[in-house]
């Protein structure tokens, strides 16, 4: 017993002196506590204020119809699903989920997954092994880069959107050679070159995988998102990863794409074989949030404006915005300390944009991520600017 409680506290002692070094370098991480439903207008740790660092992107996390579908869910499904998809948590509501995000991808099958990081390990495991090979953008989500690194392959990076070092990494040898790319880049809010990376892919023979959880809901007419954007088809991506829970304010992931592929993701994806499929009743809220996110085109159009207003509010006022067509618009700031102390000063003006800083970005490089939902009102980012042009004096 004696040796057991040495070694806690060693392991107690270590774990605090890495934590205190977090804390003195400026990267220690806090939670908030949001006591009311997401919106253009949350209360959080008990203060009022105005949100601009929701992924909620057409502003439908808190809809009455996705509320009204989960309360059906539950009266039809109960609470949680469980057990595993491949035992007897898959239900009536998944089936009928997974076939309208075919529909809506305008592809032959779609897999759903408990989480956008499940479904990019889940892929990557079941496409790759030994003697295969990853390729990854520079600044791919953490869940692609973690994915590349359990997959068995081996995996390389190429520089940030830039097609042409991809195709100068795609002439290594391999038995099956995999792309990722996010779609929309979470931190910069830039889109991938994506017929240019299909492009690539396609001469080499290799498979380009597109995680478009920041693009679905929000770009292309219909809202289909970075492919439709760029009028690419199955053939140029054939494997395509969204997510429900961001522009379609619920819960989940999905893979879309063809019989086999999905097939193979049933077979060998583990994150799918040995997971707790998702309640039900969230479902069934997914599939409400897909009905509006394809009806509600106006939710696009309002948040385009919104984006259009902000930036060429941030261009009179001289902000180092990075560029982006996307809701998501950083404001880039370089130390972590700053990026910190602006933030500060904008809750104090009952804004909440949160800092980001390494190692979710470069070190550098820390931001504030600051976006824009359809939520919003045009009166709103003006005094999201007001704040910030406030914010900024002597930073």
């Amino acid at each position: 017993m004696r040796r057991n409680m040495d070694a806690a506290q060693r392991l107690d002692r270590a774990l605090g002196d890495e934590l205190e070094t977090l804390k003195n370098r400026a990267l220690y991480r806090l939670r908030r506590i949001t006591q009311t439903p997401q919106g253009a207008v949350i209360v959080v740790d008990g203060n009022r204020c105005l949100n601009f660092s929701s992924n909620d992107y057409l502003g439908l996390a808190a809809h009455p119809q996705l509320a009204d579908a989960v309360h059906r869910g539950v009266a039809d499904y109960g609470v949680g699903s469980g057990a595993a998809h491949l035992v007897t948590g898959h239900s009536r509501a998944h089936h009928a989920l997974e076939e309208e995000l075919a529909a809506f991808t305008a592809r032959p099958r779609a897999l759903l997954f408990s989480s956008g990081y499940l479904a990019n390990l889940g892929i990557a495991v079941a496409l790759l092994g030994r003697g295969d090979l990853a390729l990854q953008d520079r600044l791919n989500h953490a869940s692609l880069l973690d994915a590349g690194l359990l997959c068995g392959a081996r995996c390389r990076r190429y520089a940030h959107a830039d097609a042409y070092a991809l195709a100068l990494q795609l002439t290594r040898p391999a038995r099956r050679k995999l792309v990722l790319s996010d779609g929309v880049f979470s931190m910069d809010g830039d889109l991938a070159p994506l017929p240019q990376l299909a492009m690539a892919a396609q001469t080499a023979g290799a498979i380009l995988m597109v995680d478009d959880a920041h693009g679905l809901g929000v770009l292309g007419a219909s809202g289909r998102g970075s492919l439709e954007h760029f009028n690419l088809e199955l053939a140029q991506v054939p494997v395509l990863m969204g997510t429900l829970g961001k522009a379609f304010g619920a819960f989940g992931a999905f893979v879309a794409g063809s019989e086999a592929l999905i097939e193979t993701l049933i077979q060998r994806a583990r994150t799918y074989i040995y997971t707790t499929a998702p309640p039900a009743a969230l479902a069934e809220a997914a599939r409400a949030a897909l009905r509006l996110a394809q009806a509600d085109s106006w939710r696009r159009q309002h948040l385009q404006a919104l984006i259009r207003r902000f930036r060429a509010g941030a261009t009179q006022l001289g902000l180092p915005l990075l560029e982006s067509m996307t809701p998501i618009q950083p404001l880039l700031l370089g130390e972590t300390q700053k990026a910190l102390t602006v933030s500060e000063k904008l809750r104090q003006r009952g804004v909440l944009a949160v800092a980001i800083r390494p190692p979710t970005v470069p070190a550098g490089t820390a931001r504030l991520r600051i976006t824009l939902t359809a939520g919003h009102s045009e009166i709103q980012v003006d005094q999201l600017l007001d704040a910030l042009a406030f914010a900024m004096q002597g930073s």
